[in-house]
């Protein structure tokens, strides 16, 4: 049976480690003198003794935590950090409903991107930057950044590492112990987001923007400081630096820690998911260029491989970035950008989506189905980078993809069925659900969610919240058996 005592204290720890967060956002508030010091500060205090009282309330509670436990904890964090996160946008905007600023918090910190919230340019520096820090925390998770602190309070995070890290196959270890892998990946990961800041820098942003969109860029976030977006620069060289960072971030980050620790690319090699990504993301770019140059949508092909290169890369990887309205293109190109996020980005990355993991297997495991019709009696195993495949993983492989399926048409069908059209319904869950941010018709590039019911917006948040955690790890908590012995 899951024990919620020594769950509820180590959330209490890291709310603490929340706060603490949080003063990066009051600092700003401080140094630009933007208004939201106040607000912002408030902000820090309140989820620091929140946090600090749940940890002292449960201080005497056996502190190892058990397989049930890891998965109850990732639930909860996920669910109540974006409760104290949207206190700084409510205490400086008093207009904002607790449901839009839960929603704009629960999208940054999935790393979905979808906003509604208009007149960012305004917004104070200290409130942008909050909601892009969101992102970057978000992105390589908040727990696992959590499990390379929390050893130093005696806590144990190897089963909370294996609920939150996105994958079918999450047993392997890239350290011996698991706060040290942690610790390395937090570590590229930075050193990731110091190169794209330095990179966007020197390709015109101001240090500012780079900063900021360094965050949401490499956590595949999609937030900007400007309603433009990416149009706000008009700049190919900051779009083609943005590309670049975006394909990094979309890749598996245990390859890019392998490769950084060897010094070498064979990890890169040996990675069965980053070259079919790459493959599949820079052709759909080079396709959609020549279908919308073919449909007369720009009569330059470069101009039309711009756009549609930064636009296919953009959802592909379910960063949600625009440098144009793409949903004035014909329907073909946005429907098929929406397809990519499905399925692109790879697992123990920053992104959204099935993982192309997932995808790989099940095509290997349709194929092996076919090959059986022809041979009954053959033993035909599937392979993944040269080693087989237990038929245990792809059976999980094929569970999550009924309940993904499942999850993205009844939710679909949800919100279809309080008024909002298909296109946009379809759309936004699948934006959703796939932590990517804009989708088509009402909630296109072009708006933001601002347009949804209070009921819709809930609909759009649990989504972006099941597509974060892959479905599993948060439906577990409500089986019945998950609470019994």
């Amino acid at each position: 049976m899951v024990r919620v005592i020594p769950v509820l204290n180590v959330l209490g720890a890291v709310m603490m480690i929340f706060a603490a967060a949080m003063m990066l956002s009051v600092a700003m508030a401080f140094i630009a003198d933007d208004g939201a010091l106040r607000g912002c500060g408030q902000a820090m205090a309140i989820t620091l003794a929140s946090g600090f009282l749940l940890w002292v309330l449960t201080r005497h509670s056996g502190k190892e935590l058990r397989p049930r436990d890891g998965f109850l904890l990732v639930a909860l964090v996920w669910t109540v950090l974006p409760a104290f996160a949207t206190l700084p946008l409510m205490f400086y905007l008093p207009g904002v409903s607790f449901t839009d600023a839960y929603f704009e918090a629960v999208s940054g910190i999935t790393t979905t991107g979808a906003t509604v919230l208009s007149g960012l340019d305004a917004l104070p520096v200290s409130i942008n930057f909050w909601r892009m820090f969101l992102v970057w925390i978000g992105g390589m998770g908040v727990v696992v950044m959590a499990v390379a602190i929390l050893p130093l309070l005696g806590v144990g995070g190897s089963q909370i590492f294996k609920a939150e890290t996105p994958g079918p196959m999450k047993d392997a270890k890239l350290t011996p112990r698991i706060a040290e892998t942690a610790k390395g990946l937090w570590s590229v990961y930075a050193l990731i987001t110091a190169a794209c800041l330095v990179s966007l820098k020197v390709a015109g942003m101001t240090w500012f923007d780079a900063t900021v969109q360094a965050f949401s860029t490499v956590g595949l976030g999609g937030f900007t400081a400007h309603d433009a977006s990416y149009a706000f620069w008009n700049s190919p060289a900051i779009e083609m630096v943005t590309i670049f960072f975006m394909l990094l971030s979309g890749m598996n980050f245990g390859t890019h820690f392998l490769a950084f620790r060897r010094r070498e690319f064979q990890p890169y090699r040996a990675d069965p998911e980053a070259w079919v990504f790459l493959l599949v993301v820079l052709g759909s770019c080079l396709g959609v260029a020549w279908f919308l140059f073919g449909n007369r949508v720009y009569d330059n092909i470069w101009t039309a491989l711009r756009f549609a290169g930064f636009n296919v890369a953009s959802i592909a990887t379910t960063t949600g970035f625009t440098n144009t309205d793409y949903s004035l293109w014909p329907i073909f190109a946005p429907v098929w950008m929406l397809f990519l996020c499905c399925f692109c980005t790879c697992s123990g990355s920053t992104g959204g989506g099935i993982k192309m993991v997932r995808a790989v297997l099940m095509v290997k495991q349709a194929l092996r189905e076919l090959r059986r019709i022809v041979h009954p009696r053959a033993y035909i195993p599937v392979k993944l980078a040269g080693s087989m495949v237990e038929n245990n993983i792809v059976f999980a492989v094929l569970a999550f993809m009924l309940v993904y399926g499942g999850t993205v048409i009844l939710l679909t069908m949800v919100l279809t069925a309080t008024g909002l059209d298909l296109i946009a319904s379809a759309s936004a869950i699948i934006a959703c659900i796939n932590n990517t941010g804009p989708g088509l018709a009402q909630v296109g590039p072009a708006s933001t969610y601002a347009v949804l019911t209070d009921f819709q917006t809930w609909l759009c948040t649990i989504a972006m919240l099941l597509g974060r955690l892959e479905l599993m790890t948060l439906l577990v908590v409500f089986t019945p058996g998950f609470w019994r012995h």
